[in-house]
């Protein structure tokens, strides 16, 4: 599904920083790495934001409890869990097995945690949409995306509205033609399909948010400074912002890196290079250097607010674009993590590709919570950093 979507890589790249969960928060707000203008994310993320970040930390933190313990097993009941407005909901379908119930327990002495029951798993869903998926590649009109909701009630099949060459579908499939060919029920919604989206001088070492330029020409933006357990460091950025064997720099042209491990269906790319930090920008355009601590990674959970901060849009607005409700996670290829800008403003434009989407920390710095890949409007396409982390073996560098 990924060519129907709109690439956000034009002209910015963001560097990231990974530490294996949000337990390590790192050095203090105060800290300069490397001379740059560290501030704390009070000043850069609005306060009504911020207020929202710090309200839902303890259920990210309870339901972080529940997702690890179900990361560790098969468990073939878990459905999905999702943030709600003072308590985390888990989907699951059948018997609880004890290992989770357990995870629950300690989980609600954080937090409040409702159980739920689920419908279908989200290893059925998931072979429930490549099923639909087939059915989609050969008759392309049917449909561009295929969500899963966290409550794993069956499918979300996502329509432009127009067939090939613009044509108006004259009428939506059937919903009885489309859930038996998934064998769950599918619900049809009509939007557009997002777009990929491809600051502007940083300086060794390599931070998040900068601008990449690739062979010379600006396109990207840096994620995430990070480094696996051999030491080796990287930026974390979109894969669709190059190929092998091209050469990024920095706006200024200084070298940073050839591209190296990448995943072509998720969308994520690692750049080698000699050295990174945990300094992410958030500021402007041009001569606004300001920008906040990265102190690790964490999951992302339906209901979660957000941040971003790529290169285009830093210019267009002077600062991050926040309000970024999550939404849905995709079954395609790319698995991707689709969030709502609650303003109806511009969720991301072309350059973001690659930059960092982000949670504040509450340390005062940032959470790294993945990279911008699509947007259309005010809906945001992204991949969450445990995918890169399940993928790379990376975490933030410190």
């Amino acid at each position: 599904m990924r060519a129907n979507l709109a690439l956000l890589a034009t002209g910015a790249v963001v560097l990231s920083t990974a530490l294996l969960g949000t337990a390590a928060q790192g050095t203090s707000a105060s800290a300069e790495p490397h001379g740059k203008r560290t501030v704390a994310v009070s000043q850069v993320v609005a306060k009504d934001t911020l207020n929202e970040m710090n309200r839902q930390r303890p259920l990210v933190a309870a339901a972080d409890k529940i997702r690890w313990q179900v990361e560790r097993g098969s468990n073939a009941g878990f459905a999905g869990i999702g943030l709600e407005r003072d308590q985390v909901v888990l989907w699951w379908k059948g018997e609880i097995p004890g290992q989770v119930q357990g995870a629950i327990d300690e989980a609600r002495r954080t937090a409040p945690v409702r159980v739920a029951d689920a419908r279908y798993s989200l290893g059925e869903l998931k072979s429930a949409s490549a099923r639909l998926q087939g059915q989609l590649r050969k008759h392309p009109a049917l449909g561009h995306t295929v969500k899963i909701p966290t409550d794993g009630s069956g499918l979300v099949l996502a329509a432009d509205g127009a067939g090939t060459g613009g044509a108006k579908i004259a009428a939506s499939p059937a919903p009885w033609a489309l859930a038996d060919a998934a064998g769950v029920p599918v619900r049809t919604v009509e939007e557009a399909p997002l777009k990929e989206r491809s600051r502007d001088n940083d300086s060794f070492p390599w931070s998040g948010g900068a601008l990449l330029k690739n062979n010379g020409a600006p396109n990207c933006t840096s994620g995430f400074g990070v480094r696996n357990s051999t030491g080796a460091q990287f930026i974390l950025t979109a894969e669709h912002c190059g190929k092998a064997g091209d050469r990024y720099t920095n706006g200024a042209d200084a070298y940073i890196g050839t591209p190296g491990p990448a995943n072509d269906p998720h969308d994520i790319m690692l750049i080698p290079t000699a050295d990174v930090d945990n300094f992410m920008y958030t500021g402007g355009r041009g001569n606004d250097e300001r920008g906040v601590r990265v102190d690790g990674w964490d999951w992302v959970y339906p209901g979660e607010v957000l941040c971003q901060s790529g290169v285009t849009s830093a210019g267009a607005t002077g600062g991050p674009v926040c309000n970024l409700k999550v939404l849905f996670f995709y079954n395609d290829s790319e698995d991707l993590v689709e969030a709502e800008q609650t303003n109806g403003q511009e969720a991301a434009r072309g350059g973001d590709s690659g930059g960092p989407v982000y949670a504040a920390s509450a340390n005062g710095g940032a959470i790294a919570k993945g990279t911008v890949t699509r947007s259309a409007g005010a809906r945001l396409g992204f991949q969450d950093f445990g995918t890169a982390w399940r993928d790379f073996g990376i975490w933030i560098d410190k």
